[in-house]
């Protein structure tokens, strides 16, 4: 490389994040689908041409801003359930909290969480994707053990991820879908943590039937 090339390196290098914030802009105002190459270019203030040229399509642009939107979103909804759980409450008291703040983003991050879904049916066009998303999350799962826990990641055992992790990560999920298509019908953090009792004494009652 030599030292006139510099420059035109740097503009590119400047071009490719500007071309993921400008797509991570578009996913925000008008989610996945509806997002056009047109768009992101005007948001990005690049050429059209840039995106071919960085990315290879608008898909792949669009699937890389997705993902570290998503890890973005997961960091800052970390910061705000760490503030806003009381480290005197009771357990149950700090998932109920847990719970209200992450339902709260479902209207705050709401064309987030669309543009989510909608990339969950694009992976299945797109085994790179798919291979992301499930990278995502296998880490998402050991992430919301450890939290439960209160154990570090690399501490966590793979026995809990698999169980533990995999159930809370499929109650989000389930919850997420609800809340955006039925809202008002969809469960308030303090239902969540009664229906989860109320799941337990089912299966309680049921071993105690079993055992009587």
């Amino acid at each position: 490389m030599h030292l006139c090339d510099l420059p035109g390196i740097i503009r590119a290098m400047g071009n490719r994040e500007d071309l993921l914030a400008g797509a991570k802009q578009c996913l925000q105002g008008k989610g996945y689908a509806r997002t056009t190459v047109r768009d992101i270019a005007s948001a990005a203030g690049v050429s059209m041409a840039a995106i071919g040229y960085h990315f290879g399509s608008r898909e792949e642009l669009l699937n890389a801003a997705l993902l570290q939107a998503i890890d973005e979103w997961g960091m800052e909804i970390g910061r705000a359930v760490a503030g806003a759980v009381d480290p005197a409450a009771t357990p149950a008291e700090q998932y109920e909290a847990t719970w209200a703040q992450i339902i709260r983003t479902f209207d705050t991050h709401r064309v987030l969480w669309v543009a989510s879904v909608e990339a969950f049916v694009q992976a299945e066009h797109s085994p790179g994707l798919r291979r992301q998303i499930a990278a995502g999350q296998a880490e998402g799962r050991r992430g919301v053990t450890a939290g439960l826990l209160g154990t570090p990641e690399d501490a966590v055992p793979e026995t809990a991820t698999r169980t533990l992790g995999a159930v809370q990560m499929a109650l989000l999920s389930g919850v997420m879908m609800q809340s955006l298509t039925d809202p008002d019908g969809a469960p308030s953090a303090a239902e969540i943590l009664a229906g989860l009792r109320a799941l337990v004494a089912v299966l309680e009652r049921g071993q105690a039937d079993q055992d009587s």
